[in-house]
């Protein structure tokens, strides 16, 4: 799992630092953000309120603005509820995520302009995720432990606000059998920008 996210981020690096000669206005963003995750529907009767962290690369230019394309690394942490113990034999269940997404955000016309600008943005990504779930049980189940790994594709849909160097982003997150909401304050600082 490791390798795979090393690799993945030299490959985000690479592609956005890729940049077509040309004379207009373009910038190349990185972002970090973390936050919790709260499971929703049935992924959320066996696990508890997560937290997870990600990595974002963003390029856009003035053909595209306000519309940034971008690519993201993350890692999600979700660990067993305990009213899930009581009514099992596991003795620990948990399960770890690393979605890879590629999406755009749309940034909309700005709020509070006379306080302090304020930029309300909508995004979608698709994404590619790797997970892991630690199955361990009870000694009197008489059962094995095991971990289970596999990758899932899915999409996310979020709404935020910007000022900038700081963000908010709340995302519903589709995976099959593991949706979630993840709530992230990120810091966005310019990588490259040309005019």
């Amino acid at each position: 799992m490791k390798r795979t996210f090393l690799i993945i981020s030299i490959l985000l690096i690479s592609a956005a630092s890729v940049v077509n000669a040309s004379d207009k206005a373009r910038g190349t963003f990185l972002a970090i953000g973390v936050g919790p995750r709260i499971p929703a529907f049935d992924f959320k009767n066996t696990t508890m309120l997560g937290y997870g962290f990600n990595v974002e690369i963003a390029y856009t230019n003035n053909e595209y603005l306000p519309v940034f394309l971008f690519g993201k690394v993350g890692f999600e942490q979700f660990p067993g509820a305990q009213s899930f113990y009581q009514v099992s034999d596991y003795s620990q269940f948990s399960t770890s995520l690393l979605p890879i997404s590629f999406g755009a955000r749309y940034y909309l016309a700005p709020i509070l302009e006379n306080v302090v600008l304020i930029l309300p943005s909508i995004e979608v990504s698709a994404n590619l995720t790797v997970f892991q779930k630690l199955h361990q049980f009870k000694v009197s189940s008489g059962k094995n432990n095991f971990l289970e790994e596999g990758s899932k594709v899915g999409l996310s849909v979020g709404i935020g606000a910007s000022m900038f160097l700081l963000e908010m982003l709340a995302s519903y997150n589709y995976l099959q059998n593991n949706q979630y909401l993840s709530l992230d304050m990120k810091v966005r600082l310019p990588l490259y920008v040309s005019f």
